[in-house]
């Protein structure tokens, strides 16, 4: 059986401009390459309102248990200015060992690396159960079409996987420095204030809504949520935006709005914390109205069998120990956590969603080593 190279399919990933929610032929390119080592694959795109449709990728090598799963995107973020480059961003050009385009680090290379892995241990012959990949389109994007209903779509069909390994860019400057065992959730709030409108030298003929917006605004600037904990840090609450829209100096405003963000830890969950929101602002008025978006609930994979093989995997190419981490932003392992074990693991992210997004080469077939190595430890356990 062929292996497939993991320089050459992140190329040709990077070839195609999958803006989300674009496609451009990443899925047909990815599709073709785990066809030809036996993988039987499954392209859904699926819709919803106000929200574009979203291609995505199912393919599983074998049908026996357990079933590991590799799990990523192939969807990209804009260039922004296009001129700003030194390369083309679709080129992926290589230039002094380094491959440059976008998606390159985030995460189109650990993809490919996904497929040449699976590819080279399948080859060695019967490895005891199966290997799946599941892409999606739609990571970058609303992630309401991608990842989360590939996920029922699966459990609709009996299929199920065992435990999960996501490709995103754990490593802040050196491959093996971290692997992801949980993340933070993401809960959003739009805050608007009501008040009634009038003349400035009147005040007391109107209802000014800016000093209660202040107060309501103390409650998350002045308490803290928490400390951390082991394996997180401290829960964090960032204002994004305080707007009145009145260009006036002789009218009380009607309505005052802030927006903010909440990054927490395994202490809260999204209905927790909107409870302690609205106890908070309640204290100050009950004139107001709050809009809550929960993107993510936070989770924690505990140290286990899943983070001991990666770092044995790493210690053993890279000679580094990874950081277990739980920070940065979200993922898509928000989703695949409620279905097994998930871990994250992936390329450096220096450059994501930056121009001149990078990696270097060597790094690549690193990354495809070590996933290897994982897949076949994994098995031989199993």
């Amino acid at each position: 059986m062929s292996v497939i190279d993991a320089i050459a399919l992140s190329r040709d990933l990077i070839r195609c401009p999958s803006v989300t929610p674009l496609d451009a032929g990443a899925l047909d390119v990815l599709r073709s390459a785990l066809e030809s080592v036996g993988f039987v694959c499954h392209d859904m795109t699926f819709s919803d309102d106000d929200t574009p449709d979203v291609r995505n990728l199912y393919a599983r090598l074998g049908t026996a248990s357990p079933n590991f799963c590799f799990a990523g995107h192939t969807d990209v973020v804009p260039v922004g200015d296009e001129a700003a480059w030194t390369v083309d961003p679709f080129g992926a050009e290589i230039i002094d060992g380094v491959l440059f385009g976008r998606g390159s680090s985030d995460m189109k290379c650990a993809v490919a690396a996904f497929a040449s892995a699976a590819s080279r241990v399948t080859a060695n012959g019967d490895f005891g159960g199966s290997i799946s990949l599941l892409i999606t389109g739609d990571e970058e994007g609303p992630a309401i079409n991608g990842t989360k209903k590939v996920l029922s779509w699966m459990a609709e069909q009996g299929e199920s996987i065992d435990v999960c390994l996501v490709g995103e860019p754990t490593n802040p400057a050196k491959l093996g420095e971290m692997i992801k065992i949980g993340r933070r959730g993401s809960l959003s709030g739009w805050l608007t204030v009501n008040g009634a409108q009038g003349h400035t030298a009147y005040p007391h003929l109107a209802d000014n809504p800016i000093p209660r917006l202040i107060q309501m605004l103390r409650h998350l600037t002045e308490n803290e949520l928490d400390q951390g904990n082991d394996h997180f840090q401290a829960s964090t609450i960032a204002m994004t935006t305080i707007d009145v829209g009145n260009p006036a100096t002789n009218i009380i405003p009607a309505q005052a709005k802030a927006t903010f963000n909440i990054r927490f830890n395994d202490t809260h969950t999204c209905a927790t914390l909107e409870k302690w929101l609205r106890a908070g602002f309640d204290a100050v008025s009950e004139n107001y109205d709050l809009k809550l978006h929960c993107s993510g609930e936070s989770f924690l994979t505990p140290p286990g069998q899943l983070s001991d093989l990666i770092t044995e995997a790493v210690q053993n190419h890279m000679g580094l120990t990874p950081e277990l981490s739980t920070t940065g932003g979200t993922s898509d392992a928000r989703f695949i956590k409620n279905f097994c074990p998930v871990a994250e693991f992936g390329l450096v992210g220096q450059t994501m969603h930056k121009v001149d997004e990078r990696v270097r080469v060597e790094d690549v077939e690193t990354l495809t080593n070590i996933y290897a190595s994982v897949l076949e430890n994994y098995f031989s356990q199993a």
